[in-house]
């Protein structure tokens, strides 16, 4: 008896070590059931939202369904000029009064060269004397404000709230009398529709 006891001590670390492993797998495998039944339920939510998405009516010429694509370059480098490419995709910014649309105050509106979603009625457009299109207002839910610190300033950056296409930035020295912003917004970015006949 008291040999089988001894040789029992010996195998002791080794069952330890089992357990040990055992317990380990069952906590592995319980925390890939609580990440799986995370990412369900946040793929369950993203479907909700575009169900919801669907369901809203927007402006944009372009079917919801393409804006799959809003991030595609190919599909982008194929729809834009370099050009336009550089400012809505890459975040750039053209020269100081050379856009076409810096001098243009027709009865009108502003749309996104990336999607056609309206952006601005003409009626909040002004004269910055910035050299870039400027306006007061925005049309509700049309733009994304994203915080920019970038060449070591803290600005506010303006995207098209359906394709995500750079526009410009908003800042606060905009016309007192009205809402004080002055949205500065790249000419590449827009089209202008005029109310003229």
């Amino acid at each position: 008896m008291k040999f089988l006891n001894m040789h029992l001590f010996k195998y002791i670390p080794f069952f330890t070590l089992i357990g040990s492993f055992l317990l380990l797998c069952n906590t592995s495998c319980q925390s890939q059931q609580q990440t799986t039944k995370k990412k369900q339920q946040q793929s369950y939510l993203i479907q909700d939202h575009l169900k919801d998405s669907q369901k809203t009516p927007t402006n944009n010429p372009i079917k919801n369904s393409k804006m799959d694509s809003k991030n595609n370059i190919e599909y982008w480098r194929k729809k834009l000029t370099p050009e336009e490419y550089y400012i809505l995709r890459e975040k750039g910014t053209e020269r100081p009064f050379t856009g076409k649309l810096n001098k243009v105050y027709d009865s009108g509106e502003y749309t996104c060269k990336g999607c056609g979603q309206l952006l601005f009625e003409s009626t909040a457009k002004f004269d910055s004397g910035s050299g870039w299109p400027s306006f007061d207002a925005a049309i509700p839910k049309s733009i994304t404000y994203i915080k920019d610190r970038s060449h070591g300033m803290a600005r506010t950056e303006i995207v098209c709230s359906n394709c995500q296409g750079h526009l410009g930035h908003v800042f606060d020295d905009g016309p007192r009398e009205t809402t004080g912003k002055r949205y500065c917004v790249n000419s590449l970015s827009l089209n202008f529709f005029s109310n003229k006949e």
